[in-house]
């Protein structure tokens, strides 16, 4: 706690972006190069790189290598890679394994927002780095730092049957708006807008800060796309799905709500006070707004009334997964996703998925939520022989429920905040209960969060594990905490904790309990989410356990929320 008169770490914070957009500052960062890491000064360590999608790396040993929560970094860095919408062609893809394969040890991550990451990048490395982005149309801005993060939409858009409407546009408009602006360099905190326009939901526009989803009206008798609009979702470690507003938000108003709804974050002085309650939903968690006050505002902030929502159907239990061979609303063609395990590829992967986007298809890929990669435009008689390529480069398209369904942070390899290793581990664990329960074909959101920061969204998973530390034989080693039934869509709901902690070891046996109990005692037709929901926490951990077990209290984080890693 700060004394009087000191400047406490949010003031300082606040201070360092009002003195300087960095943005306006490629020049440092060049000079930074040329005299190495040693000429960095902290401030440009500790807030300035982010803006720019920079973000120190980790020594390995996560929070509990250093002190207050937060691990020691080594003079190596994060590049995270904006994608907007996911939408990538085989020549940035190629960019990106260049620059991987240069730069970051061949080594890259898809993210739960559609980004890429790198990492081991060193400063002398660095403006090459963007040079070879930049070249290839991409961009590290506001990929972390308090601004507008990468804007996620369906990667299915323009090519779904059953979509709405193609949001995509609508997705680069907002992206043209939002990122570079220096109207937008200095918000609160992190700012995650989606729009899309699929029926299933597929971005979790449920979770974002703003999320617009795609919805039909009828208008002197003929149907008009417009969006429904919902604000104030996020997880972190007080999850609150965003709010429905009282909207329908036509084609040409989408572009003026988004602006109004960032106006309204950015000028909010009580989000700066406090970077842990910082983010838009806390307006409505701690000072009194509501759906009512924040829509009020808005139409005063963009001049016009909105038109009253209409009647939506959010989608229930949908799987949102876009792995195997799916026919695309363009007639002979299909796309072929491909299960990336725990959003981690290599270098030669990226490249050689390029040149089958372009042998097979258009040249189009697309990153998912899931962290996950697709071929769009593949005509459908060359389907299977795609398949049959990704499958021999280690990107399967018909992988189990636990491959297809895995998610993981980034955990202590990298990650200064994290309290568990997750990359390694969630390869081990897919690979284990592949071995344990080869008859589980059910859909599964099997996601793996290092710490209770749920950059691995555990909240809204069927299982969420969460990252901790316990003491086996006075040593400290890596352990799990059990989330349960988490729900999006006409069933959202976030995941229950229910009191069961076993070390990392125990969890594939675990895992396999509860869900070989689920196998033996469903209903007919009854889901994960359903089984969860009609059993009790009690009931729930003697599945898990095997034995009845007294409930394990769920610890806080360690330290802050984390202000950069989660993608």
């Amino acid at each position: 706690m700060a004394t009087m008169g000191q400047e406490t770490k949010t003031q300082r914070v606040e201070r360092l972006k009002r003195e300087k957009n960095a943005w306006e500052r490629l020049d440092e960062i060049r000079e930074f190069a040329r005299k190495g890491y040693e000429s960095i000064p902290a401030d440009w360590l500790s807030t300035y790189f982010r803006p720019w999608g920079v973000y120190t790396q980790g020594d390995g040993a996560g929070a509990l290598g250093g002190k207050g929560g937060e691990g020691k970094a080594i003079p190596y860095f994060m590049v995270r890679i904006r994608v907007p919408n996911g939408l990538l062609t085989s020549h940035q893809v190629r960019a990106i394994a260049e620059a991987s394969q240069r730069y970051a040890r061949g080594l890259a991550d898809i993210t739960v927002r559609q980004n890429v990451q790198l990492h081991w990048v060193t400063i002398e490395a660095l403006p090459d780095l963007l040079e070879i982005l930049w070249s290839a149309g991409l961009t590290t801005k506001g990929s972390c730092g308090d601004d507008a993060r990468n804007i996620t939409g369906c990667p299915l858009a323009g090519i779904d049957g059953d979509e709405i409407c193609d949001a995509s546009p609508l997705v680069m408009e907002a992206t043209r708006l939002l990122v570079g602006s220096p109207a937008f360099y200095n918000l609160p905190r992190k700012y995650k807008v989606c729009i899309t326009g699929c029926r299933v939901w597929c971005s979790y526009p449920e979770i974002n800060d703003v999320g617009l989803t795609a919805i039909t009206r009828s208008l002197n008798g003929h149907p008009e796309v417009g969006f429904s609009l919902r604000v104030g979702g996020g997880l972190s470690t007080e999850p609150a799905f965003a709010q429905r507003l009282d909207a329908f938000v036509r084609w040409d108003q989408v572009i003026p709500v988004i602006q109004g709804v960032t106006e309204i974050f950015r000028d909010a002085s009580e989000l700066r006070e406090n970077r842990e309650r910082a983010r838009l939903k806390y307006l409505f968690l701690r000072h009194g707004w509501t759906s009512a006050s924040f829509q009020a505002e808005l139409e005063r902030r963009i001049g016009f009334k909105l038109d009253p929502r209409v009647q939506e159907r959010p989608p229930a239990d949908v799987y949102r997964d876009h792995v195997g061979i799916h026919p695309q609303k363009q007639a002979g063609f299909s796309y072929v996703g491909a299960e990336v395990l725990r959003g981690r590829i290599r270098a030669e992967q990226l490249r050689a998925t390029a040149e089958l986007a372009d042998r097979f298809a258009s040249g189009e890929l697309r990153a998912t939520n899931m962290q996950n990669l697709l071929i769009a435009n593949v005509p459908d008689h060359r389907t299977a022989e795609l398949a049959r390529e990704l499958e021999a480069i280690g990107l399967s398209p018909g992988g189990s429920s636990f491959a297809r369904g895995a998610v993981a942070c980034t955990g202590t390899e990298f990650c200064k905040l994290a309290i568990t290793e997750t990359k390694s581990f969630t390869r081990w664990l897919v690979e284990e209960l592949e071995e344990r329960l080869p008859e589980f074909d059910q859909p599964l959101r099997l996601h793996v969060t290092g710490c209770p920061n749920s950059c691995g969204q555990h909240w809204i998973a069927d299982i969420g594990i969460e990252g901790k530390k316990v003491k086996v034989d006075n040593k400290l080693t890596d352990a799990y905490y059990f989330c349960v039934g988490g729900s999006v869509g006409s069933h959202q709901g976030f995941a229950r904790p229910i009191g069961y902690r076993c070390t990392a070891t125990e969890v594939p046996d675990a895992i396999k309990r509860l869900l070989r109990a689920y196998l033996q005692r469903r209903y007919p037709a009854e889901n994960l989410r359903q089984f969860f929901a009609r059993h009790s926490d009690e009931g729930l951990r003697t599945f898990i356990a095997g034995t009845e077990v007294m409930a394990v209290t769920r610890d806080p984080s360690p330290g802050r929320v984390p202000h950069g890693v989660e993608g």
